[in-house]
């Protein structure tokens, strides 16, 4: 009897993926542009995000698609290289607005990309969703076709100005006492942490000893290294995305530097652990997202079940952490299908309305834009690399383990 009913529940599975499989055919097309680094400096989170968005428009598909007027339609993307260059990409999405004649697009990837395309699709009056723009400067600009999904730069690191605060007090000292270096990408993204971190750090009183620009290559720090480690900050912040935290983490060892805390944005993109092993011991990581966190959704379940299911995709991320990027991709796709669904219509506008009135809980985390269109209800969380394991430490409500500190 049992082996009947087995059979008759393999025989119910296979029905249900033939006729999801049958239905996603059936479907028609919504057509999205996205152009994205897929070459160039931004290259490594460029093709993250696009892996993002890709497996959201699959899972999206096998769960029925997105239902608009009694239809059901599919996402596709055009996507166009920009080679990491914003003058490249404005003109592409020019050519996908004019010539491809797409009426939606993904954001690009990095905040001075988002920025060269922004002032295009709002010309044109496409709904943008994207995911990997974050910097604040692109929220006061008046955009109404811009929306974003993950929270602004400017909280990435403050949280470690907090940590170190704190740090200090346990050990009997000022918060005021705390040293502080800071070097950042001469870019609108690092620019706004930079900013986040000064304001932090005036608050408490802090001292900012060093505060350098990276090269524009990002590929040598040393003369900013050499400054830390004859000054001994408390705190040493570094952002130059992925290839600023490979130099970062690849020139600390070198160096051999010894600094309480190290923060440094863009950890988990740049594989600093498979790259570099105990020299990444204990550096804080800025992240939008963590597969520990207690978020969940119908279509991706919860956050360790994204993970899972993404890593299934693709395999070749199956021996580190989903990058953050590949995560708010994803999220930024969905964001799209809950729009088109409560508009219930194809047109531009109406899905702009629907854009402005997102209020949803996702895998990723909660969703819901300001008039300006960032996102407001989504905090930063800091990882510590322990061991060679990024564990969540701040802020605490989210913390799994607890900060390890000093840094040896």
């Amino acid at each position: 009897m049992k082996k009947i009913t087995m059979l008759t529940g393999l025989a119910s599975a296979a029905v249900l993926l033939f006729s999801q499989s049958a239905l996603a055919a059936s479907c028609g097309e919504i057509v999205i542009g996205s152009a994205i680094s897929l070459t160039g400096k931004y290259a490594t989170n460029g093709v993250h995000a696009q892996k993002g968005y890709e497996y959201a428009i699959k899972k999206i598909a096998e769960a029925g698609g997105v239902k608009v007027g009694g239809k059901c339609y599919n996402f596709k993307v055009i996507y166009y290289d920009d080679e990491s260059k914003g003058d490249r990409g404005a003109t592409l999405a020019e050519r996908l607005i004019s010539q491809d004649k797409v009426q939606y697009m993904l954001g690009p990837y990095s905040s001075g990309m988002t920025k060269a395309i922004a002032p295009v699709t709002e010309k044109y009056k496409i709904p943008m969703v994207e995911a990997e723009g974050a910097s604040r400067s692109l929220f006061n600009k008046g955009y109404k076709y811009l929306f974003a999904v993950l929270s602004t730069s400017e909280q990435y690191l403050a949280s470690a100005v907090a940590l170190a605060a704190e740090k200090a007090q346990e050990n009997g000292k000022l918060a005021s006492s705390v040293k502080i270096a800071i070097a950042v990408e001469n870019d609108p993204f690092s620019l706004d942490i930079r900013a986040g971190v000064s304001e932090d750090a005036a608050r408490y009183g802090m001292k900012i000893i060093i505060d350098e620009k990276l090269p524009r290559d990002l590929s040598d720090m040393s003369a900013i290294l050499t400054k830390v480690k004859l000054l001994k900050p408390d705190l040493l912040i570094i952002s130059g995305h992925s290839k600023g935290a490979v130099t970062a983490v690849r020139q600390i060892g070198e160096k051999n530097i010894k600094v309480p805390m190290i923060a440094i944005t863009h950890c988990e993109s740049a594989d600093v652990v498979g790259k570099f092993g105990a020299t990444a011991n204990d550096i804080l990581c800025s992240t939008q997202w963590a597969e520990t966190l207690a978020y969940e959704d119908p279509l991706f379940g919860t956050a360790a079940e994204y993970e899972m299911g993404f890593k299934a995709a693709y395999p070749e991320y199956k021996s580190k952490k989903v990058p953050y990027q590949t995560a708010q991709a994803s999220a930024a796709v969905y964001v799209f299908k809950d729009a088109f669904e409560r508009a219930n219509s194809l047109d531009k506008d109406k899905l702009r309305d629907a854009l402005s009135a997102t209020d949803m809980k996702t895998f990723y985390g909660d969703i819901k834009f300001s008039a300006a269109g960032n996102n407001i209800a989504k905090p930063m969380v800091l990882r510590q690399i322990q061991d060679g394991i990024f564990n969540v430490v701040a802020p605490s409500a989210f913390a799994s383990h607890e900060l390890n500190w000093p840094r040896q």
